[in-house]
């Protein structure tokens, strides 16, 4: 089982390092869910050209000089700037190009660029790159405006890239050329507008971009290709008829059906001046969420040390304790990457929870197939030596199990039946069998009571013992309790076998304690349990002395010393294979 962690690891991490695309549209949808609401920050509003606007204005395009009156209005509304998410890169048919650029400049404005992957890019801009060249993002193109309306405005290019899932959750604010040039995002500029900008600051490192400078605003964070993450603020709408711009500075768009198209987000359909106005509001806030470039490195530690923690506790420890572990593991980790979600770093940590229920899953699944045989082998081998509750104990508990051949201080019983032969040769071989099965089975139910080992029959004679198994630290009394039970069925089953016409039996029970050798003993395909040791030959030897010393129990010193009862001290025994007579006691 320990062997099985390196190729779990390995299989389970090949999705997150390769970036698989279920993997990644699963971290996205996370993100999504998890990232932290933002409020808008009042600098904005976002106007949108209806269909009711366009069946005043009869349809789309709008003549420049309308649009230049619309821009004009906006200003004198209080409007601070203004920035148009709509190209025009031909001239107006009706003249009002010079009308409309003339309007642009009473304000900061900025017109839209849409690439068209034909090659051509306008002029460079100003770019100080602080560190390493690096590229970013590469255009395939851009159309610009008609030239006359450069003149007065800036122009950014609108551009939304879909991630593999095909929303739209992170923009470049600035893109690359073929030539290393740079060209601004729509968002980008709107700033440079704003604060009369020339130059952006590009600090970069050895992965790539990591933020952009524009002087008025701190430094923003971005990742390796210079995209910055969109928080989804609800920037406040309007339209013409109402045109409540005041203290704001405007994106303009066309939300009418059939004119612009709908971008997918996050959080559903958008049009291109929607998105870039998120791109603006986000650009402000300080804590926006960011890739980090070091979130792969970060995850793939997450996913090492949490996976294996979740197998090891399921493996050292007990199924229920391993369980609640790995589970708090899990909730831990889970915690983790909530937290750091909502402090702006996105890390994924779904990736790692996933592995973990899977390994947890498997961990699981062979401790509790190990577990399975085990309780199998324990009923195999004990289930013909103990109790039914015993053997249930050691299988829910098998470390209770203590012998493997092991040294253990027990307490041993000894019984046989006196007179058994010659009654077996006077009644029929039936009865025998009935006779001896009964006696057997009221000493089996004696021991069984107080939770002792039946150990083997030979014949009319019985060994069982206490404290070999499972621990057992009153076995002395368990032992001499057991006797006693003996005794006490033996009485009752005569009292049945007088009913049946079945002679009277006597039984003669030897107990002792002290330490012996418990083990599997046998050959290589039959084996059974049982003890090797002087206390057990004892044990017998006290059996066989209960004729000559005329009692039914016999009871050694051992066990008399360290027992809760009060007990006769008889004289002492000289038994075969001892120097010395032994001590006995007997109920008193």
């Amino acid at each position: 089982m320990k062997k099985l962690i390196i190729p779990i690891l390995v299989v389970l991490s090949l999705p997150l390092i390769f970036q698989s695309v279920p993997t990644e549209i699963l971290k996205l949808r996370t993100f999504d869910a998890l990232v932290k609401q933002q409020d808008p920050s009042g600098n904005f509003v976002i106007l949108n050209i209806t269909e009711e606007d366009l069946e005043r204005e009869q349809g789309w395009p709008m003549p420049r000089k309308r649009l230049a009156d619309i821009q004009l209005e906006m200003l004198n509304r209080g409007a601070i700037g203004t920035g148009w998410v709509v190209s025009f890169p031909q001239p107006d048919r009706l003249m009002g190009d010079e009308e409309f650029a003339r309007s642009l400049g009473y304000a900061p404005s900025v017109l839209a660029m849409f690439e068209d992957g034909k090659g051509n890019y306008p002029e460079p801009i100003g770019t100080v790159i602080a560190g390493p060249s690096v590229s970013a993002i590469v255009s395939k193109g851009v159309k610009e405006n008609f030239y006359k309306l450069q003149e007065n405005t800036l122009q950014g290019l609108s551009i939304a890239p879909t991630e593999v899932d095909m929303l739209v959750r992170r923009i470049p604010l600035l893109v690359s050329t073929p030539d290393d040039q740079w060209i601004p995002s729509f968002g980008t500029q709107i700033y440079k507008a704003m604060f009369d900008v020339k130059t952006y600051i590009i600090k970069t490192n050895d992965n790539g971009i990591e933020s952009i400078s524009i002087r008025g605003l701190p430094p923003i964070a971005t990742d390796s290709l210079g995209r910055k993450w969109i928080s989804w603020v609800d920037t406040p709408q309007t339209d013409l008829k109402e045109m409540d711009v005041n203290g704001k500075f405007v994106f303009i768009g066309v939300t009418a059906g059939g004119v612009m198209p709908q971008v997918a987000t996050p959080i559903g359909l958008l049009e291109p001046h929607k998105i870039q106005a998120a791109l603006a509001e986000s650009i402000l806030i300080q804590d926006s969420p960011t890739v980090p470039d070091w979130s792969l490195a970060a995850e793939i530690g997450i996913f090492l040390i949490s996976v294996t923690l979740t197998w090891l506790v399921l493996h050292w420890f007990g199924i229920s304790l391993g369980i609640g572990m790995a589970v708090f593991i899990m909730l831990f980790t889970a915690y983790g990457g909530y937290y750091m979600i909502q402090s702006g770093l996105l890390v994924d940590v779904t990736g790692s929870l996933i592995a973990q229920f899977i390994t947890g899953s498997t961990a699981f699944y062979l401790r509790f197939r190990e577990q399975y045989k085990l309780r199998q082998l324990i009923k195999q081998q004990f289930g013909k030596y103990l109790d039914p509750r015993m053997v249930k104990k050691l299988q829910l508990n098998p470390e209770l199990c203590q012998i493997n051949g092991a040294r253990v201080n027990c307490s041993i019983i000894f019984t046989d039946l006196r007179g058994f032969t010659s009654l077996s040769e006077s009644v029929e071989p039936e009865m025998v069998t009935y006779i001896m099965n009964n006696v057997l089975d009221v000493q089996v139910k004696a021991v069984n009571k107080f939770y002792g080992c039946t150990d083997k029959f030979i014949g009319d004679a019985g060994m069982f013992h206490f404290n070999t198994i499972i621990p057992q630290e009153n076995h002395h009394d368990l032992a001499l309790e057991a006797a006693l039970e003996i005794e006490k069925n033996i009485k009752e089953l005569n009292l049945r076998f007088k009913e049946e016409g079945i002679p009277e039996i006597a039984i003669g029970i030897g107990v002792n304690s002290g330490v012996c050798v418990a083990g599997n003993f046998g050959a290589t395909d039959r084996f059974a349990f049982s003890l090797i040791g002087d206390p057990c030959n004892v044990a017998a030897r006290l059996e066989s002395g209960t004729k000559e010393a005329g009692v039914g129990t016999l009871i050694g010193h051992e066990t008399a010393q360290n027992c809760k009862y009060v007990l006769k001290s008889l004289p002492p025994l000289k038994v075969k294979g001892k120097a010395e007579a032994l001590k006995i006691y007997t109920w008193e």
